[in-house]
């Protein structure tokens, strides 16, 4: 068995306030119980309050293999709340703030996790708050050379800007965003793109390579499409993936859980093939599920592990 690599997950843990009731999330927390789930050291690297929330979030991580022993808590600020409305299983969002997630602080213990970390996540809304904004920046910063920098774009109006997507790609190796958010990502970075006439996952294509050629730091660029599958680009091969049927019972998560096997797979030194079929098979697991830390049966993994080793 190989040596579990150390992956990290950096920024919000909050509760999802669902119309059936509360569930923890957090795109960086969900991302690292799923890395977790496949066999990697993951910590997450959040902060929660002195509250019945916070409380309730740590007890909620205690079954999973997941490292939550470097949460920070904070004195004065409250866990993380969003409020979820659900449309034919999609999802919108009121986040609230500010929340104690957006006070994360440059530990030491956090330095030392970085200088050894094999991988890091890291999105654009923790990064709403100019505290938690500088903490990610250099702790992804302190990350070694050889460290996977995943920036999973995830823009949650009015959460983001032009500065902190550029800001975060000049520091990643590979970027992640779903296909409804490239238009809004080019016109962010100035790099619009015509797609009136271009075939839409030509469209998505180009729009990829537009992003290697302007950061030379990014080495691959991964477009989920929901049902339709992802695409995978880098500057010398791209793979596109038609996606897996399944019966959705709503979609949260599903996009944490691609990022975690993608980036599990790219540690092993997968296929992109191999990587995409990865992220695409835990992805739909995850929206077959209610919530974005649903049960694992072990059955699961086993079935997951054998389609993911049909393509190698």
């Amino acid at each position: 068995m190989q040596d579990a690599h150390l992956i990290l997950g950096v920024g919000e843990l909050l509760w999802d306030i669902l119309p059936d009731g509360p569930r923890l999330g957090g795109a960086p927390a969900n991302f690292s119980v799923m890395a977790s789930r496949l066999g990697n050291h993951a910590a997450i690297l959040s902060r929660i309050g002195r509250d019945d929330l916070g409380r309730a979030a740590m007890e909620r991580l205690t079954p999973f293999p997941v490292d939550a022993g470097a949460v920070q808590i904070d004195p004065e600020h409250e866990t993380g709340r969003v409020t979820v409305e659900l449309v034919d299983g999609q999802p919108s969002y009121t986040i609230h703030q500010p929340a104690a997630w957006d006070f994360l602080e440059l530990t030491d213990d956090w330095v030392q996790l970085a200088e050894r970390a094999n991988a890091v996540c890291f999105g654009s809304l923790a990064q709403r708050g100019p505290v938690s904004r500088q903490t990610i920046q250099t702790l992804v910063a302190e990350t070694p050379e050889s460290c996977v920098r995943v920036f999973d774009v995830n823009l949650r109006a009015p959460f983001y800007s032009a500065e902190i997507v550029e800001e975060s790609l000049e520091l990643a190796t590979v970027m992640k965003m779903n296909d409804a958010e490239v238009p809004l990502v080019l016109e962010l970075l100035g790099l619009e793109q015509d797609s009136e006439s271009i075939e839409p996952r030509k469209y998505l294509r180009l729009a990829a390579s537009r992003v290697l050629r302007e950061f030379p730091t990014v080495r691959m660029v991964a477009i989920t499409c929901g049902a339709h599958g992802s695409l995978l680009v880098t500057r010398e091969e791209f793979h596109a993936h038609p996606g897996v049927p399944v019966k959705v019972a709503d979609t949260i998560g599903a996009g944490d859980a691609f990022t975690a096997a993608m980036t599990h797979s790219l540690l092993r030194g997968a296929s992109l093939a191999t990587i995409n079929e990865a992220g695409n098979r835990w992805g739909a697991w995850v929206a077959s599920q209610p919530g974005a830390m649903p049960d694992l049966p072990d059955a699961v993994i086993t079935s997951i592990a054998e389609a993911i080793r049909s393509v190698e």
